[in-house]
């Protein structure tokens, strides 16, 4: 489904623009793959026919959205207070990145609030994630799947408008720049609605679950 809707993208894209209007950003290109991504997992919760399978698939969701949203808000954290530290001319060592990415990590899973308990071994896990490595995109997915989820609400709202909608923005693809063409099918990444629509995805899959989890008394 995820590279489907990149493929969806690319043949919408070379069809109505030329080769390089056609060229769409990751910032774009990771909207088209996740909206594919939550209309079939939601296609599959509707139609799961026990428990089981329904809960499975709804961990899925979740799941998918906090690596893509949650986690990567976490990574480009890390990425701009080492490039913070750095520019200011601060000398960092393998063990200083150990420091502050274990120091991050334990923040966002909320060890001080007594969530979870990390493990020092898991300060060492930024050196194996080969995207600090490249240049600093990795917020680019929580954005993309946070205009995914609001599309994907209007399209499940609307009719066939929303979805013709949907379609234009994947056949403009580099057309403009990529948060005019969004805002031109009702998604500002400059406000908290996507934002918003996102989270209130989380507490409804997570809602979803507890109640299946409490009426088989597990």
């Amino acid at each position: 489904a995820h590279e489907w809707g990149h493929a969806m993208h690319s043949h919408l894209a070379n069809r109505q623009q030329n080769f390089l209007n056609a060229q769409y950003p990751i910032f774009l290109a990771e909207v088209a793959s996740t909206v594919n991504e939550r209309l079939l997992i939601e296609d599959a919760i509707g139609k799961a026919k026990s428990d089981d399978e329904r809960l499975f698939y709804l961990n899925e969701a979740l799941e998918s959205l906090r690596g893509t949203f949650f986690r990567q808000a976490m990574f480009a954290a890390f990425e701009h207070d080492i490039h913070e530290r750095l520019a200011a001319g601060e000398a960092l060592t393998g063990a200083d990145f150990s420091r502050l990415y274990l120091a991050l990590v334990r923040r966002y899973l909320g060890q001080d609030a007594g969530v979870v308990d990390i493990a020092d071994a898991y300060g060492i896990e930024w050196a194996y994630i080969p995207h600090f490595y490249y240049n600093f995109y990795v917020y680019q997915y929580a954005t993309s799947i946070a205009a995914a989820s609001l599309l994907a609400d209007n399209i499940a709202r609307g009719g066939d408008d929303k979805r013709k909608a949907y379609l234009d923005l994947l056949a403009a693809g580099g057309s403009d720049n990529s948060y005019r063409l969004l805002k031109q099918v009702g998604v500002d990444l400059a406000t908290p609605a996507p934002y918003r629509s996102l989270i209130q995805r989380m507490d409804r899959l997570l809602d979803e679950m507890e109640t299946i989890v409490a009426r088989r008394g597990l």
